[in-house]
C-alpha cells in the first residue's frame, strides 16, 4: 500500500497526551485476561473513537498488531493505516507505532508513535470468549477507541460499550465519533484486509 507516514507535531502532540482532566477520577481498570497471541491476530476496525489530533477526521481506520517474537527491543509493532477524510478516496495515512508488554498487567501496554513519547495503552473491554470486540482507554480520559474484527459492529453491542465507558470508567462520551467504514472490493483487495475480516456481505452496495 502507498500510505504516506505520518509524523504528528510532537510539540502539540505531548502536551496533548499529557494534560490532565479537570476532575479528580479513580484510575482507569484495565482487563485482568488478555491472550495476546489471540488479540495480536488479524485487523482490528475502529468502529469509534474519542481521537487524538490526527485521526480527527479519519476513516476505514484498522490496525494491526505483530508480535515481534523477542527479536526486536519492542514487544510488538503495530501498523495503523487509514483514510485522511472519505473513505477510500481520503489520502491514506500511515501511523507504525511500537508496543511493549507492561510486566504483570495483562490489560496495559505502553505504545509510542515516535521518540520520546512512550503511552499507557489501556484495554479497559474484551471480548475474552472469541476476541471479537476491544475498547482502549487513555488515563486522562481524553481519548478512547472502540474496535471490532469486522468494519461493521452490530449496533446493540456498540451502544453497551459506549454505556460502559460511561458507567464502568467515567467516561465523557461527548465527543465520541463514529469512525466511517465503507469498503469495496477493490480497496480491501489495496489494503491487504481479508474476505474473512471484510466480507462480501459487509461492503459498499453504491
Amino acid at each position: 500500500t502507498n500510505a504516506h507516514n505520518t509524523q504528528p507535531n510532537i510539540k502539540y502532540t505531548m502536551g496533548n497526551f499529557t494534560s490532565n482532566s479537570s476532575t479528580a477520577l479513580p484510575p482507569l481498570k484495565t482487563v485482568t485476561s488478555c491472550n495476546v497471541d489471540r488479540f495480536a491476530t488479524g485487523a482490528w476496525f475502529v468502529i469509534g473513537n474519542i481521537p487524538t489530533y490526527p485521526e480527527r477526521h479519519a476513516s476505514n481506520a484498522v490496525e494491526r498488531y505483530a508480535l515481534t517474537q523477542g527479536k526486536k527491543s519492542n514487544d510488538i509493532d503495530i501498523d495503523f493505516q487509514y483514510n485522511n477524510g472519505d473513505p477510500i478516496t481520503g489520502k491514506l495515512k500511515s501511523l507504525p507505532q511500537k508496543g511493549w508488554l507492561v510486566k504483570d498487567e495483562p490489560g496495559e501496554w505502553r505504545v509510542s508513535p515516535f521518540w520520546p513519547l512512550k503511552l499507557p495503552y489501556l484495554i479497559l473491554e474484551l471480548d475474552t470468549d472469541r476476541y471479537n470486540y476491544c475498547v482502549i482507554g487513555y488515563p486522562n480520559r481524553n481519548y478512547a477507541w472502540i474496535m471490532g474484527r469486522k468494519p461493521v459492529m452490530d449496533g446493540k453491542l456498540y451502544d453497551s460499550l459506549v454505556d460502559k465507558l460511561v458507567k464502568d470508567h467515567q467516561y465523557d462520551v461527548s465527543k465520541l465519533r463514529k469512525v466511517p467504514q465503507k469498503w469495496t472490493a477493490e480497496e480491501r483487495k489495496k489494503r491487504g484486509v481479508s474476505v474473512d475480516e471484510c466480507p462480501d456481505e459487509m461492503l459498499a452496495t453504491d
